[in-house]
């Protein structure tokens, strides 16, 4: 009987381990976006769903979406710290903390996730791995062009000139000033009651996370004169990185490597239905006049100037604009923010 009893045993301890390599590797997937947000919908989820099939049910997740597991500015250390295993950080919101890739919020043309994904990663591995050395970087970007959101229509400088417009940070918020506007920095979450109520005239951010955030319900105008975005990215926690086997690595690698392309969320065909989809709810865009724009983007161009000075060493700082600028033209669209002198 216990002789019986050992091979029993050892009869279940060989099946476990040769069953236990189809155990899926469970990923905690972080970030603040909201769970019914089309950053979730159409890039996090699929974007899991992706590697869980590509890893033929090796990997498989659990999704924490809207700030399940800590604020916004938290989910770089949420991630470096092992909280969750990957998930989307937004460096802009943690000022000084990544100060060259802050280059990548500055003020571009770019109407398409895809395509910020494709110029972040470039500027990366030219520039700004040093910044990123405590987690695995699977992506990194300078997020869809945001404009200007207001209570009341926007035309010209003068129009701007005294309002209180809610800044994302980084180079936003020196844009705003310029623009003699004045600045106030909020989480996305408060700014719905804030416009509502008035405590603030408008808010600068992207046209998905006016849609995410019911925005469209409390501004009825926009200002089609990009003001760049933030700095943002997906990261793996490093021990869990360096735990997986080399096809599990090389799985996660080419699915998050370009989210955005790989799902198709967030895309340039996405972003048109997304302007569509707010012309619908109400919300009038207006273009400014080419006079004008020129004037808003020298404002910017000064930004550029001030920022490249204040850095710890300008030099690299100037490298690093003049790479952007180079690497942005090579992708089909322009870094208004970039003085002419350094394109």
């Amino acid at each position: 009987m216990r002789k019986r009893r050992v091979v029993l045993v050892l009869s279940l301890l060989v099946f476990l381990v040769i069953s236990g390599s189809a155990v899926a590797e469970n990923l905690k997937f972080s970030t603040w976006h909201p769970a019914v947000g089309r950053e979730v919908q159409t890039v996090w989820i699929p974007m899991m769903d992706a590697i869980k099939e590509e890893s033929g049910g090796k990997l498989s997740y659990t999704m924490y979406a809207g700030g399940a597991l800590g604020k916004g500015p938290a989910h770089y250390d949420i991630i470096k710290n092992g909280l969750s295993d990957l998930g989307y950080f937004t460096a802009t919101w943690t000022p000084g903390k990544f100060p060259l890739s802050e280059a990548l919020s500055m003020a571009m043309w770019i109407d398409g996730k895809e395509k910020a994904a494709a110029i972040g990663n470039e500027l990366y591995e030219a520039e700004l791995k040093e910044e990123f050395a405590d987690v695995h970087l699977l992506e990194l970007n300078g997020c869809i062009q945001a404009f200007l959101w207001t209570r009341e229509p926007v035309q010209s400088l003068e129009d701007v000139k005294g309002l209180k417009i809610r800044t994302p940070g980084g180079l936003q918020t020196q844009y705003i000033k310029n623009l003699g506007a004045e600045p106030v920095f909020m989480p996305l979450g408060d700014v719905y009651t804030s416009l509502d109520t008035g405590a603030i005239d408008g808010v600068v951010t992207c046209p998905p996370l006016v849609l995410a955030f019911k925005l469209h319900e409390v501004v009825k105008y926009g200002v089609v004169a990009t003001f760049g975005c933030v700095t943002e990215g997906l990261a793996m926690n490093k021990k869990k990185w360096n735990k997986l086997d080399e096809e599990s690595k090389q799985t996660i690698t080419k699915i998050t490597t370009n989210p955005f392309a790989h799902t198709g969320g967030l895309d340039n065909s996405s972003y048109q239905e997304m302007i569509e989809e707010l012309k619908a709810k109400g919300v009038t865009l207006h273009n400014l006049d080419q006079a004008t724009q020129d004037k808003w983007f020298a404002a910017y161009q000064q930004v550029t100037r001030d920022w490249v000075a204040s850095q710890k060493d300008p030099e690299k700082a100037e490298r690093v604009v003049r790479k952007l600028a180079e690497i942005v033209a090579k992708h089909g669209s322009e870094a208004v923010a970039v003085p002419a002198e350094w394109k």
